[in-house]
């Protein structure tokens, strides 16, 4: 995969979709951030479900951990590992309210450090509730980056660094929501949908299928 090709595909997919919106339903930074730590290893649509019933009754840093950790488990316990998710939440908002009058920090280390926040979910935040050309590689982005060799690695972390060295800066900022989408509805995981993707010619996939 050259450079010239990785532009290719990037402008294929901004001419798809010029301005790519997370599907997780937010309207805050603190809304997107809980969101995002719901949904590791769930669905976006499962976690919608949930934060359409929780966000109009709680959905600052206060209102929810006024809560607790019982009462937010009412809300989110058809996701997968709510019990953990409503702890890590709970104790997040804790943590926002102590040391960020409830609000979400623009900053990484500051994101990282709560309860239930990995560089993924850091990446996310930053990128979608602050403009940062941050690149959050889930399993999605992982697949389509090695799967069409645009930038190849043996774990998110390394996909992660090709990605930011590879992708003009012009496209950092929306590269991660045209791989998931792609990832998620097309480069799907067990059979790729190669004949209705936008990038065949340009993908280095070898077992193409119809």
């Amino acid at each position: 995969m050259n450079t010239e090709k990785r532009r290719q595909i990037l402008e294929i997919l901004r001419a798809n979709n010029p301005k790519p919106e997370t599907e997780l339903n937010f309207s805050s930074p603190f809304e997107l951030l809980v969101a995002v730590t719901l949904s590791a290893q769930a669905t976006d649509v499962s976690v919608n479900k949930a934060t359409d019933k929780l966000f109009p009754v709680a959905n600052t840093a206060q209102a929810i951990f006024d809560l607790g950790v019982d009462g937010l488990k009412e809300y989110i316990k058809t996701i997968g590992l709510y019990n953990n998710k409503a702890i890590n939440v709970i104790k997040a908002c804790e943590i926002l309210i102590n040391k960020y009058d409830g609000e979400v920090p623009e900053d990484r280390a500051a994101l990282e450090a709560l309860p239930g926040v990995g560089r993924k979910t850091a990446n996310v935040v930053l990128n979608t509730a602050f403009g940062w050309p941050t690149i959050a590689v889930d399993t999605h982005i992982f697949r389509v980056a090695n799967r069409t060799k645009f930038a190849m690695g043996k774990n998110v972390d390394q996909v992660e660094q090709k990605m930011l060295k590879v992708v003009p800066a012009e496209f950092k900022v929306d590269v991660h929501h045209w791989f998931i989408l792609h990832g998620r509805y097309t480069c799907i995981a067990r059979t790729p949908r190669c004949g209705s993707c936008l990038i065949e010619e340009l993908c280095e996939f070898k077992d193409k299928t119809e």
